[in-house]
Order: C-alpha cells, then sequence, then structure tokens
C-alpha cells in the first residue's frame, strides 16, 4: 500500500487509469441537474449519463466514461444534513469518482477495473478489501472468485447481501440490477461486524460500489433483461483518500485539514480570550460542519443558486443557516462563516475550473454573508421561542406549527429545529409542520386554474416537427385533440371549444428559454381555430386555443400560420436579451449568473445572481454598450454544433438547461455566444433602439432587469420627453435647464423650512414662558393647565412639555388639544416630582372622562385621548386642580 496520496493524486491517477482503458473523461456536470424533475440536486456520478442509460442519448460520443463527480446529498431519502458533525464520514458535499458502460461492457470488466485499480494502482493489500454481492447474483460471485484466482491476491472476506444493499434501481419501475460493494478494513482496533453482520461500525467502510443494470422493471415488478446491460461505478473520494491517508476519519484527509486549521485560525482570533474557555468537542463538531457546508455553499452559488425559501434555494439557505447556528453556539454572534470561501477558493478552484469558482468567490461571498446577516438578526429570538416551547412540552413531541412559525417569523430551517429536537430527546410533528405550510401555499396561490396539460401523457403521442425557424405558415394534419380542461382525447372540436391541438408539423414556437409560445391560426377553409399559446412538453407541441368558427376533426389537413408581426418583435426582444446577458457580464463581471428570463412581444425581464443593486451610472454603462451593438448592425448567425464544440468555442450555456448532442449556438458577431433554441434577428440593427426600464431587487441576492426595445423603447422615451416638457413648463424653464432649477427649488425649500423652524421654536418658546408666568402654586408647585390653540400636532405639544420640564425645577404640566371632537391630552410631572404625582396616573383619570378613551405613558410624561362626551374640555381641566390637590393632601395625612 501507497503510503501516501493526497485526494488530488488520486483524482489524477483514477482518472488516467481508466482514460487507459478507453474510457473518456468527462467533466464533472453541475450541482443542479439538468432538465431532471426528479432530483433537486446531483447526488451520484451517474446523475449526468441518465439519458444513456434510458437510450436516449443515441448519438453520444463514448460508450465508457469516467468522472469526478461534485455531488450533494441534502434532501429526499440521500439527506446526510444533520449527521454531518457527528460522524467520522458524513457530508453534504463530496467528490465521487466513477467509471461507466453504456451498452460496452459488463460485470467482468467492471470487477476487473476496480480490483486492478485498488491493489495495483493504489496498492492496497487485499486483505484490507471485504467483498459483497447480492445472494441471487451468481454470476458476480463466480466472476469474483475467477478474479481472485486469477490474481492470486484474495480480500479478507466476501459476503451475501439482499436487496436493501445490493440491488440498485433508477425509480419504482426502469432500469435497475444488483450491486457489489467493496469495503476498506481501517483495522480491529475500531468496533464492527463485517459486511452483512449484525454490528455497524467504524471498522469497515464502503469504498466502491458496482452497479449492473441488467434488467427493466415494471409496474408490476417483473425483470426483463436489457437488450444493453450498462455498468455505473461510484467510490468516494474522501473515504478512499481516509484509508489512503492512514486515518478512519474523512475529516482528517488533507482538503479537510487545511481548511480546519484555517478555521481554527480564524475562529481563536474572532474570540480571543473567550476560546479557551470553549468545549473541545462543540469546537470539534462546528468545525466539521463549517469546513463541510462551506464546500456545499460555495459549490451551490458557483452553479447559480441563491439563498431562498423555495426549492434548491431553501437547501441552500437551510445549509448556511445550519452552519452559522453551530457558529453561534461557540458565541459567534457576527458574519464569520464568510470568512472561509477565500481558503476553500485558493484548494478547489484549480481543481473544478468550470465552476468558475474564482472569478465568483465576491458573489459567493457576499450572498453568504447578507445570509448571514439576515440569520442572526433573529437567531437569537428564535432559539429563546424554541427553548420556551420546549419547556411548555408535557409529552416528546414538538407540535408542527411551532416548527413552522420558527421557519416563517424567524428563518430557522425546519431541519435545523429537527435537528435540536433530536439532540435533546425530542421528535418533530413533520406532518402537522407539512400541512402549515400547504396552507401557506395555498393561501400565497390562491386557487390556480388547472389545464389539461398537466394531465396529458406525452410519451404516447409523436414529436412535433418544428419548422418555425424558417417557415411563418405550413399545410399539416392534426395529430391530436385534447380537452383544453382535463386533457382528455376528442375526435372533434366546434365553436366555442377550448382545445389542445398537437400537428404533425409546425411552425408555432413552443414556449422555453424563457421566449413566449406563438400564437396564430389554424385553418381548414372557413374553419378557424385561434392559437393564443403554443406549450412544448417533449417534444410535443400543444396548440392551446378555441374554435372560432366551423369544425375540425382528427386527421384534417390545415394550415398553421402565425402571427407573424408579433413573433418579429419577439425575435428583436429576444436578441436584445443576449446583448444584455453579455454586457452584464462585460461591465458587472462573471460573477453575474443568469437565473432566468422572460420574453415577449412587449418586453423583456432578466434575472441574474448579484448580491448589491446595481448604480445607475452602470446600468447606464450596459445601455450604452448594448445600444452601441446596436447601431454596429452585427450579424446573428445560428449553428447546430456538438457540444464539445460549442464548449471549446467559448458558447455560454445556462447551468440548468438540457441539452442534446448537438446543440443550437446563436452567435453576434464576435460579440456574444450562447447556446439557445429560441428565435433571432439577422442583424442587431433590427433591434433599433434598447431601454433599460427598472433594475431591483426580486429575492434575496436575486436582481431583475426589465428593459424594452424598438418601437416600444421610442414611445417610452417619447412619453419621457414630453413629460420633462410639461414640469419644465410648470416651473418657467427649459428641459435643459430643469436639474439647476429643481435644485434651486429643493434649496429655497429647505431655506423655508428652516426659516419654519426657527419662527416654531421662537413660537414654542414664547407660549411655554406665558404659560410658566401664569401657573397656579399649589406647596410650590406650580400647575400649568391649558388649552391650546396654535399647535396640533402630539409632537409639538410633547416639545412643549419637555421644555417647560426643563425650564421649571417643580411643574405639573396638561396641556390639551381639539382635533374635531376628539380630546387629545398630554401630561407631563418634572422628575423631582413623579414619587408624588405620576403623569400616567393623572391621565388616566382625565380619559376617564371622555368616551372610549385611551392611552398611557410613563410617570414623567404620558398621552392619550378621546371622543367628547358628557364633559366639556373645559370641564374636564377644571377637574385637574382638585385632582392634584387630593393627591397631595393624601400624601400629607400618610
Amino acid at each position: 500500500m501507497k503510503k501516501f496520496l493526497s485526494t488530488a493524486e488520486i483524482r489524477s491517477s483514477f482518472l488516467q487509469y481508466f482514460a487507459n482503458q478507453g474510457h473518456s473523461v468527462v467533466p464533472s456536470s453541475s450541482l443542479v441537474p439538468q432538465n431532471d424533475g426528479t432530483l433537486f440536486f446531483t447526488n451520484a456520478g451517474m446523475v449526468q449519463f441518465k439519458d444513456n442509460f434510458l437510450g436516449k442519448e443515441e448519438t453520444a460520443p463514448y460508450v465508457r466514461a469516467t468522472t469526478v463527480q461534485r455531488c450533494l446529498r441534502v434532501s429526499g431519502k440521500h439527506n446526510d444534513l444533520t449527521n454531518v458533525g457527528y460522524t467520522n464520514r458524513h457530508h453534504t458535499f463530496f467528490e465521487m469518482l466513477g467509471n461507466f458502460s453504456f451498452g460496452d461492457y459488463f460485470k467482468k470488466e467492471a470487477i476487473h477495473y476496480a480490483w486492478d485499480f485498488l491493489t495495483e494502482i493504489l496498492a492496497i493489500p487485499p486483505q484490507r478489501l471485504w467483498i459483497t454481492v447480492h445472494s441471487n447474483d451468481h454470476d458476480t460471485e463466480t466472476l469474483w472468485q475467477h478474479e481472485f484466482k486469477l490474481s492470486n491476491k484474495y480480500p479478507q472476506g466476501l459476503s451475501y447481501c439482499g436487496d436493501k444493499d445490493n440491488f440498485w434501481s433508477m425509480g419504482e419501475t426502469g432500469p435497475c440490477g444488483y450491486c457489489s460493494e467493496i469495503f476498506y478494513d481501517h483495522g480491529e482496533q475500531l468496533p464492527g461486524d463485517p459486511p452483512g453482520g449484525k454490528v455497524e461500525g467504524e471498522r469497515y467502510v464502503e469504498i466502491w460500489n458496482l452497479v449492473f443494470m441488467q434488467f427493466d422493471r415494471n409496474l408490476q415488478g417483473h425483470l426483463t433483461p436489457l437488450p444493453k446491460p450498462s455498468v455505473d461505478t461510484g467510490m468516494g473520494l474522501e473515504r478512499i483518500a481516509a484509508a489512503m491517508q492512514g486515518t478512519h476519519d474523512n475529516y482528517q484527509i488533507d482538503i479537510f485539514i487545511d481548511l480546519t486549521h484555517k478555521f481554527m485560525e480564524l475562529l481563536k482570533r474572532f474570540l480571543e480570550k473567550s476560546y479557551n474557555s470553549l468545549d473541545t468537542e462543540n469546537i470539534k463538531i462546528s468545525a466539521r460542519v463549517a469546513v463541510d457546508h462551506i464546500r456545499s455553499s460555495a459549490f451551490l452559488i458557483a452553479d447559480g443558486i441563491v439563498p431562498s425559501n423555495e426549492k434548491a434555494g431553501y437547501v441552500l439557505r437551510s445549509i448556511i443557516r445550519r452552519a452559522v447556528y453551530y457558529l453561534y453556539r461557540l458565541g459567534i454572534k457576527q458574519p464569520f462563516f464568510f470568512k472561509l470561501v477565500d481558503p476553500l477558493v485558493q484548494i478547489f478552484d484549480p481543481i473544478y475550473p468550470e465552476t468558475k469558482l474564482l472569478s465568483t468567490k465576491d458573489q459567493i461571498i457576499k450572498l453568504i454573508k447578507l445570509e448571514e446577516i439576515k440569520f442572526l438578526e433573529t437567531l437569537e429570538r428564535g432559539i429563546k421561542i424554541l427553548d420556551g416551547e420546549l419547556a411548555k412540552l408535557d409529552h416528546s413531541i414538538i407540535p408542527g406549527i411551532v416548527a413552522f412559525t420558527l421557519h416563517d417569523t424567524y428563518g430557522l430551517p425546519v431541519t435545523l429545529t429537527e435537528e435540536i429536537a433530536e439532540k435533546r430527546g425530542l421528535t418533530l410533528d413533520m406532518a402537522g409542520f407539512e400541512r402549515e405550510m400547504e396552507k401557506q401555499r395555498l393561501a400565497s396561490r390562491g386557487a390556480m386554474k388547472n389545464d389539461g396539460a398537466t394531465n396529458i401523457k406525452f410519451d404516447i403521442y409523436p414529436q412535433t416537427h418544428f419548422i418555425g425557424y424558417s417557415d411563418d405558415q405550413t399545410e399539416t394534419k392534426i395529430v391530436a385533440m385534447l380537452n383544453f380542461n382535463d386533457g382528455k382525447p376528442m375526435d372533434a372540436i366546434y365553436p366555442g371549444d377550448r382545445a389542445l391541438l398537437i400537428l404533425e408539423t409546425t411552425p408555432f414556437y413552443g414556449e422555453s428559454g424563457g421566449q413566449v409560445g406563438d400564437t396564430g391560426e389554424i385553418r381548414c377553409g372557413t374553419n378557424i381555430f385561434r392559437v393564443e399559446n403554443t406549450q412544448k412538453q417533449w417534444g410535443v407541441y400543444l396548440h392551446c386555443g378555441e374554435l372560432l368558427s366551423g369544425s375540425l376533426s382528427l386527421q384534417s389537413t390545415v394550415m398553421a400560420k402565425i402571427d407573424a408581426t408579433r413573433r418579429t418583435k419577439i425575435k428583436l426582444i429576444h436578441t436584445a436579451t443576449h446583448l444584455l446577458h453579455k454586457s452584464l457580464r462585460l461591465v458587472v463581471g462573471d460573477t453575474v449568473s443568469q437565473k432566468g428570463s422572460f420574453v415577449d412581444e412587449n418586453r423583456l425581464r432578466f434575472d441574474f445572481a448579484y448580491a448589491s443593486a446595481l448604480e445607475s451610472n452602470v446600468l447606464m454603462e450596459i445601455e450604452n454598450l448594448i445600444n452601441q451593438q446596436i447601431r454596429n448592425n452585427l450579424s446573428v448567425k445560428t449553428e447546430i454544433k456538438s457540444r464539445e464544440e460549442a464548449k471549446n468555442s467559448g458558447a455560454y450555456a445556462l447551468f440548468n438547461e438540457k441539452y442534446g448532442a448537438n446543440v443550437r449556438v446563436i452567435s453576434i458577431d464576435k460579440f456574444s455566444q450562447e447556446l439557445c433554441g429560441g428565435t433571432h434577428v439577422n442583424s442587431t440593427g433590427e433591434i433599433g433602439l434598447f431601454k433599460i426600464v427598472s433594475e431591483a431587487s426580486i429575492a434575496s441576492g436575486v436582481r431583475r432587469i426589465e428593459a424594452l426595445t424598438g418601437e416600444n423603447a421610442l414611445k417610452l422615451i417619447e412619453t419621457m420627453e414630453n413629460q420633462l416638457k410639461a414640469i419644465a413648463q410648470i416651473l418657467v424653464t427649459s428641459t435643459e435647464n430643469l436639474v439647476p432649477k429643481i435644485r434651486q427649488l429643493l434649496n429655497e425649500k429647505d431655506q423655508q423650512k428652516k426659516e419654519l423652524t426657527n419662527l416654531k421654536n421662537n413660537l414654542v418658546a414664547n407660549r411655554c414662558s406665558e404659560l410658566i408666568n401664569s401657573a397656579k402654586i399649589v406647596d410650590n408647585i406650580k400647575i400649568i393647565v391649558e388649552q391650546l390653540e396654535e399647535l396640533e400636532d402630539n409632537k409639538s405639544i410633547r416639545e412643549m412639555v419637555n421644555k417647560i420640564n426643563n425650564d421649571t425645577t417643580s411643574a405639573i404640566i396638561v396641556l390639551t388639544t381639539l382635533d374635531n371632537c376628539h380630546l387629545l391630552i398630554t401630561v407631563g410631572v418634572t422628575d423631582n416630582l413623579t414619587s408624588k404625582v405620576e403623569a400616567n396616573l393623572l391621565l388616566q383619570h382625565l380619559i376617564e372622562q371622555l368616551d372610549h378613551g385611551k392611552g398611557g405613558g410613563r410617570k414623567n410624561m404620558a398621552q392619550g385621548g378621546g371622543a367628547i362626551g358628557k364633559n366639556s374640555p373645559q370641564k374636564i381641566l377644571e377637574s385637574v386642580l382638585p385632582w392634584i390637590k387630593n393627591k397631595l393632601e393624601y400624601l400629607r395625612v400618610s
């Protein structure tokens, strides 16, 4: 066994070994699966090859491949989040070494490659390895035994297991097959039985799983042999690195040691003297959480995810907030987690250059720091609420409504509440939490209208032949008619019927890539179907609309014609969107990542990940750059390229889009290159003009730009110009002189405001002097009771009371003012008298004489009021002096 292999050396040797065996080296795909609605995240090396295994990628350039895939297991049944920090080998983010065969080699070669790599390349003693096979998989058992005989190197043992451990499937139906796992023995000093035994422990750790996809399982559970059986293997880098670096703790391998060292260094510096009083076990757990979670957080943001309350964004938010919580337990109540981004980038950017960690580093730091600030604002309060609820429990189950309140009001992720509960021996009513969440979802979206498209089984219909890039109309056939509301097939439709038509060939663009679907007509003589929208699923185009006249039936030959004028406007705006995307990246930097777009005939909407607002001068620079490209009348060219060619040419691809073996590349001269399926102009000059309308935040870390092009942009400028002329006319100046004129008026207004304030202050000072001089004296106390006419707002009256308090040593003040039939009362008592007379008690005496009176305050100042009823304001004020005298008399007697 080699003395020490770094993670970098293991990655390199693995890829090189399988490249030598004829495998194509494929880069890691995004952590966000491309067009896979079954997964939030890439949780295994095979995810990017799903279509290859399912036979959908017939033109794939390879039949065997190898990768080092970035993976995340934080959702669904593959959720290791709450274990991170407490075990030696659980991670949210991990790296999976894999080799794959798509109908090429099978069990024999896969076993040979695995055994050869482990025992020859890594030089692991066979006695350190333990093999498992499925008890029904006699082929694999025989092959392993044959391999041992050939090499004359025997493993420590071989176990037979059942479906739970040694059978793999892509889902309830579809490709599946037996597995064979390879375990590494870390030594008898650690607890644990061999694989398949009763006692699990840390001694035997699975390092490699060989999955043999050889069956197709139907709904009844019947297994049919696949015509082209395949191989999917995976070996966890962190686990094999631990074995090669002489440790059974993944957090003691080189990449984690470097990160942990930086974490400890920052922690000691941040906490200073309080560090020495911390519990070492808490430090260990928090360090593991921090160094693990910074990997998943940084890579997710680099892949275009931002913290939010939806789907993948919520998982990212939960990961960051879990790290912040564990740091908070150490006494860190300021943003700290983001400080680990820099050392992480130094380690991983050279390994995964396609993620652009270095170029997006500033954006990653901003987003994580912003999320820390937001969570820390509510974390302490949320923890107190949780502790209070736990103290009230008379059973071991935390109600779902509590978890929902913590999630909704204090931002405490439910996974974190569940984890805190578990550590205290409690359970969380997750069903109750989900019910509360569903109530919120229903309330937020209202009664959403369902249409038949959600019920359609698209795989039973032929794919539509789309010719809309070149043709606006075509003669074609209706191959299916579906009810708009429930998706059920129809044989014919009549005036007023709403339906979804599927055509053999269509010029109508189906909504995708942010571009809206086309509208137009499907006509057969005088029989007219109005197309209001076009949708697309799995290559099937749905023409949604209403029959206006006549009737249409299945297999009718029709003329399909789009609204060409509308399409032209859409093309202008879509090409402008590409110009905007490129200009943003040039002006703001590559940290900008597209989060979505919407293009219709009126305007464009472009969403992008960025932590702060764009200044007006930056927006102007972007707008000027785009209009420059429009004036240059750059040619717009469409090419079909292989994915590899497109990648090598530098074409930009969205992280969450699914692309086939061949892709459509839109090139705007040398300015921009993007993968796109939308419709575009032939040259940028056709756009005419580009105008940004707004730039604003739509979510944490996500900004939106809205803009107009062509005629719409011109109309906006004309409207703005007319408004400026109208304003100039009102201000009796020219449009060129508007800014100086407005500044002059604002300066004059400020000056008048200052003069008014001075006059008001003088008025208050004079009025206060008058009130002090006219005060009645009781026991050397000045009693000031007055109804004011000249001051009506509470703030001014409070200022008067405060001034009288400051100008006298012993005074009780009651000032009132009328607001229609509502009496407002302010009571003040100088500090030296509050032990005898309290302002709030005197106020209560007065408002009791009003209808619906209410108010309150402190001993030295109180305010309130109510409607005037049977007692007049004058009578109420006359009751002040007797009340004070009675109070003072009572104190003397006492």
